[in-house]
């Protein structure tokens, strides 16, 4: 089967779109018409389309919104592919691969780049597909077919933007890569939440790794570019806390309700905790919602943005500084975890937790500089005191979110609050078994 297609792909001037690896598209053609939006995904890309028309469509334009900084985009190249298509079927009639023979020629809307043509095979998978079939490949392989190290057609036809780091040293280069990864998992949050789906945990992490680097090592960094950039992260994973926290006590409390003989669970309390937590879900969702396209939120995207080819090292970083703080971050969180062990208050285990995790996510950073044996070792053991002291913060926050709603049960006809203080007394206990873990740990390390 004969197709022949016409592409004009959109993105900003800095091609914003581009360098997180999306591609959006208006296609016209024998039966491919539309507007198309790649996005990149663990294995291979999934694609988000819309109908056909003269005006990017709102519900793709909405997505691209923090990847593209809220800039315009524009048309920057146009591509012609004459396709011959060949669909291998399985005995149930369903697509199994389609093989697509391109004949392509295209240049750049600006004239930045002379017009280029080639030939190129491109495999699409069926939707039951999980893998190309040995015998496809292997056929391609020996006709001559290679793998092509462009991300996407529009790459090969843009000409490459230069955005080379300025990193001189090894410690540098390590600090560097920690940084641009978290912030890659921060844009790819954004455009995941964009679509209506919910990566608010790698989000989270990815926004308090950045913290805990620009708290441990700040001062290895250019104060000025830094700004205020912490209380902006600080922000930014407060909204994401909120839903995250919801996420958590609803799966916890549901799973302890299963858990219950079925005599000892009086009332709709089921019904009531994940109605009460789901209120609160989706009034917290709407308030990121709404912070995502606020100009503060663009405003911290644009400045991460910045960092993945200008990071903000004011002066050389050795090796050597970044294991010292590395040290200093772990010697804190020993002493914050022995004063709460000591206190048995609940605040001082959140900050010993806090600071498990800092200890934790600077050893993650240096490990490639100085003795990897040893940051392995110390990633290993805050890891576990941060999942321990996260149980006993967990049993702690359902405690109380139980009690309160208890004292609303008790008050309302139907309802009482014995199946609330059963759940009470296990979330305690949790609580309570969590605090002998990790104070079992801290004697171990003596």
């Amino acid at each position: 089967m004969l197709v022949e297609l016409t592409s004009v792909y959109f993105d900003t001037a800095e091609r914003d779109l581009l360098s997180h690896d999306l591609t959006l598209r208006r296609r016209e053609g024998d039966d491919e018409s539309g507007w198309q939006l790649k996005i990149p995904r663990s294995s291979g890309r999934v694609e988000v389309t819309a109908q056909v028309s003269d005006e990017l469509p709102d519900e793709l334009a909405q997505i691209i919104v923090g990847a593209a900084l809220a800039k315009p985009v524009n048309a920057v190249a146009r591509i012609h592919t004459l396709r011959r298509r060949h669909r291998i079927f399985g005995s149930d009639g369903e697509l199994i691969v389609e093989i697509d023979d391109d004949l392509v020629d295209s240049t750049a809307i600006d004239r930045s780049a002379e017009l280029v043509a080639w030939r190129e095979i491109e495999v699409e998978l069926g939707p039951h597909t999980d893998k190309l079939p040995a015998i496809l490949r292997d056929r391609l392989t020996e006709k001559g077919a290679r793998e092509s190290s462009d991300r996407s057609k529009l790459s090969r036809v843009l000409p490459e933007r230069s955005e080379q780091s300025t990193t001189r040293t090894r410690a540098e280069r390590a600090m560097h890569e920690y940084l641009t990864t978290q912030i890659d998992r921060i844009f790819v949050g954004d455009v995941r939440l964009r679509r209506g789906e919910e990566p608010i945990h790698d989000t989270r992490v990815a926004t308090r790794r950045l913290r805990s680097t620009l708290r441990v090592f700040g001062k290895l960094l250019d104060r000025g570019a830094v700004g205020e950039i912490d209380s902006e992260l600080k922000w930014y994973a407060a909204l994401l806390g909120d839903i995250r926290d919801c996420h958590v006590q609803r799966r916890r409390l549901a799973d302890e309700l299963d858990a219950l003989p079925p005599e000892l669970v009086l009332g709709p309390v089921a019904a009531r905790i994940d109605s009460t937590l789901l209120a609160r879900q989706l009034q917290s969702r709407k308030a990121l919602a709404e912070a995502m396209n606020s100009p503060r939120y663009l405003r911290l995207l644009a400045t991460l943005r910045t960092w993945n080819t200008k990071p903000p090292f004011e002066r050389p970083i050795r090796g050597r500084q970044l294991v010292v703080r590395a040290h200093r971050a772990a010697d804190k969180a020993d002493r914050r975890l022995a004063t709460a062990l000591r206190n048995h208050r609940h605040e001082l285990l959140h900050r010993a937790r806090k600071a498990a995790k800092r200890a934790r996510y600077a050893a993650e950073l240096h490990q490639p500089v100085r003795n990897p044996a040893r940051a392995k070792s110390d990633v290993k053991h805050y890891k576990k005191i941060q999942r321990i002291l996260g149980s006993y913060n967990d049993g702690t926050v359902s405690a109380g979110f139980l009690w309160r709603t208890a004292t609303a049960a008790g008050t309302t006809g139907n309802e009482n609050g014995f199946t609330y203080g059963l759940l009470y007394a296990n979330a305690r206990q949790a609580a309570e078994r969590a605090r002998h873990s990790v104070a079992a740990i801290a004697t171990e390390n003596r």
